[in-house]
């Protein structure tokens, strides 16, 4: 809990053993461009003039039932485990070729978490673009963090992030971002494809034997001792995830904040540190009652206005 950096992007390399046949399904789907069948014919040519640009159509639908329901599985038990959010957003499956992007935007409210998933094979790539943008930190604080005072560059600005192969890239919807524009190719199977979607229902994820009502009292507890430290004036926004163990004698253990995507209008971060400092002092002094085995608890704590 030392640790009270931000985590703004997530990126998880080599995520899913279904890639390949996920991948390889795609591309029979497009090896013979005269064929004429139902399956190449489900796609949304999405273009909104000015901010969106990409071929669509829903994942679920696309790809062979056992392979996408072990994908999604994997998928869901992740954000489970890593963020506190129950399920995901049905997701999309996005194919950019030439010309396609999507400029800045920011995307509450469906979800704390958004994720891209690349089935592209960025190494091999025939086009240029294609990164998932983000606006920097620095920028979104910009005057108060010292805004004009050195010459900017694109790099400077935007925080880019490759579409590799099997990587999942998990970030705060919040911050406006976008897809940089793709060019270069026509062709569906030598472009930009992803996978993505929300991460939704952001509640208590427990494994293990823990009764849910005797978490449920202490995040109760919890929530009563950060409503008095709120009620002090203090003006965060936006969820952070810990997760922590409790043994067999009830006592808690392994306490580690997962992601923190808490902000506040000034730069000064005390507020988030204050909030943060709580939450630990609240877990190292509180324990349960006696169980039958170790339970892994993944908290999910939401701040809005």
């Amino acid at each position: 809990m030392k640790n009270h950096s931000r985590t703004s992007v997530l990126t998880i390399d080599g995520f899913s053993p279904e890639a390949k046949a996920l991948r390889r399904h795609f591309e029979k789907r497009f090896a013979e461009p005269r064929a004429a069948d139902g399956g190449r014919f489900v796609w949304d040519y999405w273009h909104v003039p000015g901010q969106y640009t990409a071929l669509r159509t829903p994942a679920y639908l696309y790809f062979p039932k056992k392979t996408y329901d072990s994908f999604h599985q994997r998928l869901v038990w992740w954000g489970r485990r890593h963020l506190g959010c129950h399920d995901v957003s049905p997701p999309w499956l996005s194919c950019y070729v030439e010309g396609c992007k999507q400029e800045l935007h920011g995307d509450l409210p469906h979800g704390p978490w958004a994720f891209v998933f690349s089935l592209t094979p960025w190494a091999k790539r025939a086009f240029s673009g294609g990164e998932t943008v983000l606006l920097r930190e620095e920028v979104l604080s910009y005057w108060s963090s010292g805004g004009g005072d050195r010459g900017l560059e694109r790099d400077d600005v935007l925080q880019a992030v490759d579409a590799e192969f099997n990587r999942l890239t998990v970030f705060d919807p919040r911050i406006p971002h976008g897809v940089r524009e793709v060019r270069g190719t026509h062709d569906p199977r030598h472009g930009r494809l992803v996978v993505h979607g929300w991460f939704v229902q952001p509640r208590p994820f427990i494994e293990g034997p823990l009764a849910a009502k005797e978490l449920a009292a202490a995040i109760d507890d919890l929530s009563g001792a950060l409503g008095e430290l709120l009620a002090r004036g203090l003006d965060v926004r936006g969820v952070f995830s810990a997760r922590f163990r409790v043994g067999t004698d009830g006592r808690i253990s392994g306490f580690k904040v997962l992601t923190n995507a808490l902000r506040q209008p000034e730069r000064d971060p005390s507020d988030e540190r204050a909030i943060l400092a709580l939450v630990r002092r609240f877990f190292a002094a509180r324990s349960f009652r006696k169980q039958r085995g170790a339970s892994s608890v993944t908290l999910p704590l939401i701040f809005e206005r």
